[in-house]
């Protein structure tokens, strides 16, 4: 235990002067009972007596008045609590292909917002990441639970050329496969891809990343975006605008996530998205936090104070 005003516990000697002015009391009482009466003929004047009892009510006025004065300097106390723990990579594409306005207002927007909706109802516990990728992949944002940090990264995004789709799942997988829980074991985790399917750069194949990701049994979602109809402009040598018809790859998503034992999606939604964390499950860690618990003091100690009053009353027919 640690104490955040730790002066404050000097009150405390309010207790032990306290119990040396009752002893004190009590002989002195003792003295002027004998100088009143032979002590052979109190039980003739006095037709109950509390015995012992009596010192119940100062005793626990001593116990309220020291838990009292530990509340005074804001006792902490550290306590081991459960929490979920479980990962999600966000693999989002950055090609230039998802600049495309077949949907609204570009493949690109729309799948940020979809990743904006999931964010915020992601359970609290889970950590998120999210890795960017057109002709390599970048960690955007190592494995946080702060949401803000995630929300800002999602703004960092800059299209760029070509699309490596396999190593945009391998390095997810990458990041996934580091995490490790306070006991050491990796807990749970998934990889969800939005793009449009099409890999036109890379080493890494996608199937054979996806088979890596089923190895390591790390789930990979996928979310395809675009419709047959998207088109980008691309500025050519010539410095002309040429438009260029950038079709989606559905089935290649489709193989992916079947292959990893997850599902693929159409288009991207924040609904539907939530099934992911719903079947990504978690596992239940537990970690040290370090509360404040003055009001745990306070309240015992005016229990006691409560309690002191009540004894008295019962026994001497007064307050304390």
């Amino acid at each position: 235990m640690s104490f955040a005003w730790p002066l404050a516990l000097l009150a405390l000697l309010v207790v032990p002067l306290a119990l040396a002015g009752y002893v004190l009391l009590e002989r002195r009482r003792r003295g002027q009972a004998t100088a009143f009466a032979s002590p052979a003929l109190v039980p003739n004047l006095i037709a109950r007596s509390p015995g012992r009892l009596r010192h119940l009510p100062p005793a626990l006025a001593l116990l309220a008045a020291a838990l009292l004065g530990l509340g005074l300097a804001r006792p902490h106390a550290e306590r081991s609590e459960p929490r979920e723990e479980a990962t999600v990579v966000l693999a989002i594409d950055s090609s230039r292909s998802m600049l495309a306005t077949d949907v609204k207002p570009s493949r690109l927007a729309s799948a940020q917002a979809a990743v904006r909706t999931f964010l915020r109802r992601l359970p609290e516990g889970y950590r998120v990441s999210i890795v960017s990728f057109a002709q390599a992949a970048y960690v955007l944002l190592p494995p946080t639970a702060d949401r803000d940090l995630a929300d800002r990264a999602l703004k960092n995004f800059r299209p760029g050329d070509g699309t490596a789709l396999g190593e945009g799942i391998d390095r997810a997988l990458m990041v996934a496969r580091r995490i490790r829980g306070k006991e050491g074991e990796r807990p749970p985790a998934a990889v969800v891809v939005l793009s449009d399917g099409a890999q036109t750069t890379g080493d890494i194949q996608p199937l054979a990343a996806a088979r890596q990701a089923r190895r390591l049994r790390i789930p990979v979602y996928t979310v395809a975006l675009g419709t047959p109809n998207g088109v980008v402009q691309v500025r050519g040598e010539g410095g002309f605008l040429e438009r260029i018809t950038v079709p989606p790859d559905p089935p290649t998503l489709r193989l992916i996530a079947r292959t990893t034992g997850a599902r693929f999606y159409e288009a991207p939604d924040g609904e539907r998205l939530r099934t992911v964390y719903e079947e990504l499950g978690s596992r239940v860690g537990r970690k040290e936090v370090k509360r404040e618990v003055t009001a745990a003091f306070a309240g015992g100690g005016a229990l006691l104070l409560l309690a002191a009053g009540a004894a008295s009353a019962f026994l001497f027919g007064r307050l304390p």
